[in-house]
């Protein structure tokens, strides 16, 4: 047996696995409010008691929402600090890894099936290439595969904290209030859920909205997301078809720095949830307007990954591998 863990600044997801070649065989798992907890051993305790049985496995890894040094996290969106040490005195089991999320979705890759994925564009896969993941949730994660000797390795990133690129003068605009706000504009604070709020502030210029008036803040980001998606309020339908191409031009910034010829998947807990307006042709033509580069990134194939806990499931292969 195999602990796999998706610690998000949200939600966690801790799921027992059998060893199975070449995609370990899911067995129980559960999703639990991260910020109700105060340390991830406190999840891990209610987990086993979930579970009804102590926790006898051969290895475990974890990923969470933060930069992985020495097998050490200080988590980004929660006060917690994490190491595989810590864990594995908790578990008592020495196979420990700690991945960065999006190490961890990545991971699953290689391994996901067809009804797991749906088609942005289809483009010419080259299986020997490069291939990369960007997802934005509660924040945004980025990370490569590189293809060596073929097989795709996951390398992390903290991309999701590096500058916000503006394209268009609405999107300066927008850089101009985020660095008003927060000192300067991240990629984060545009392409993730509270980036989105972000946007919804500047469409909407101090002006009331029916759809998110009341709303609590954590369920602003679904509430203008369906308003826009219903038509609801058309400045929902413009900050959320300002965050569709700022995601389409940012998935493809990160194809052109990974040379992903293998494909772009776009996870995350947003992507499937308006998927409707991924595929209206908004993200694509964003992801292309790329000159003198457009012809290689048009034929980057881009997917939405749609299984909900592919970063639990990376996880899972991390510790298969641990043992092999």
């Amino acid at each position: 047996m195999i602990l796999a863990g998706d610690l998000g600044g949200t939600k966690t997801l801790l799921g027992l696995f059998e060893r199975a070649e070449p995609r370990p065989q899911p067995v129980i798992a559960h999703g639990y409010p991260t910020q109700e907890f105060d340390s991830f051993t406190a999840i891990l305790d209610v987990f086993a008691r979930d579970v009804g049985n102590p926790l006898a496995i051969e290895a475990a890894a974890v990923g969470v929402a933060g930069p992985i040094v020495d097998q050490h996290a200080h988590l980004t969106n929660i006060p917690w600090d994490v190491s595989a040490t810590q864990i594995g005195h908790h578990l008592h089991v020495r196979g420990v890894a700690l991945l960065n999320d999006l190490e961890a979705m990545a991971t699953s890759v290689a391994l996901l099936k067809g009804d797991e994925v749906v088609p942005l564009q289809r483009g010419e896969p080259n299986t020997s290439g490069n291939a990369a993941v960007i997802a934005a949730g509660t924040g945004l994660g980025q990370a490569y595969l590189h293809c060596v000797s073929g097989r795709l390795l996951p390398v992390p990133s903290e991309a999701g904290h590096a500058d916000f690129a503006a394209r268009t003068d609405r999107e300066f605009e927008l850089v101009r209030m985020l660095r008003d706000l927060y000192g300067r504009a991240e990629v984060e604070q545009v392409l993730s859920g509270p980036g989105l709020v972000n946007i919804h502030r500047l469409t909407h210029a101090g002006r009331s909205c029916a759809s998110v008036d009341g709303v609590a803040p954590a369920e602003q980001p679904a509430a203008i997301s369906e308003a826009a998606l219903s038509q609801q309020c058309g400045g929902c339908v413009e900050a959320l078809e300002m965050f569709v191409e700022a995601y389409g031009a940012e998935a493809g910034n990160l194809a052109l720095r990974g040379v992903a010829t293998a494909g772009v998947y776009i996870g995350g807990g947003i992507a499937p949830k308006i998927l409707p307006a991924l595929q209206n042709g908004r993200f694509i033509r964003a992801f292309r307007a790329k000159a003198p580069m457009a012809d290689l990134v048009a034929a980057m194939p881009v997917s939405v990954i749609v299984k909900q806990d592919a970063g639990l499931l990376g996880a899972a292969i991390a510790a298969q591998q641990l043992i092999s």
